[in-house]
């Protein structure tokens, strides 16, 4: 189940020409998953603070379809396509309206902030995740 947050492109996050400076698209992408980290239950202050997981990002390639522009609403919808014993790996997708701006695939991996290691997964994270798995079609259909 893919979750959408909207954002906007805001005057610092655009080159003088008004198109969006593109690492500032990363900065916003990192509040975006974050928010969905929070509205399945597990808001970062909690992560880090108390449970002592982090969050890295270990592989992220982004794919530029169109440029966007300085006040532009972008709508983010992540998906989690696999959940292993301490990454899960992400997809994500950019529009402006019907202008699609850029996809992204991105593993993050469950740290320790103790041992600066991979953990794996927590039982309550790993079941939220699980929620928003999305179904293979091809494993589906071969069923």
């Amino acid at each position: 189940m893919a979750y959408t947050i909207s954002r906007r492109l805001n005057f610092g996050d655009c080159d003088p020409s008004g198109i969006a400076y593109f690492p500032s698209y990363l900065d916003i992408l990192v509040g975006a998953y974050e928010e969905f980290f929070r509205a399945i239950g597990f808001p970062w202050p909690e992560l880090i603070n108390e449970r002592k997981i982090g969050l890295p990002t270990v592989t992220l390639d982004l794919t530029f379809k169109s440029p966007g522009f300085h006040g532009d609403m972008m709508d983010f919808t992540i998906k989690v396509m696999r959940i292993g014993t301490s990454s899960v790996d992400l997809e994500h997708e950019v529009r402006a309206g019907d202008r699609l701006l850029w996809t992204a695939k991105q593993r993050l991996v469950a740290t320790s902030l103790e041992t600066h290691k991979a953990c794996p997964w927590p039982d309550d994270m790993r079941t939220a995740l699980t929620q928003h798995l999305e179904k293979n079609d091809a494993h589906d259909s071969a069923a």
